[in-house]
């Protein structure tokens, strides 16, 4: 970092922002705000970053396999 730089607004090494692809701010990174990783917070405490499963069959039973 040079001395010249405002670590605030240090974006040349950043990635867009996830939420709005904005360019993302060094004190809320990978985020460009609050907001944004309020967003993302939400996101996760909803389930909304959640993996759908497909559950197995139960109906079959060890003695159906033989």
């Amino acid at each position: 970092m040079s001395l010249n730089s405002d670590p605030v607004n240090d974006n040349a090494r950043g990635a867009p922002c996830p939420i709005c692809d904005t360019r993302s701010v060094a004190a809320f990174r990978p985020f460009c705000s609050k907001r944004c990783a309020d967003v993302d917070l939400h996101r996760w405490l909803s389930g909304g970053y959640a993996i759908p499963a497909v559950e197995a069959d139960d109906s079959l039973d060890a003695a159906d396999l033989e």
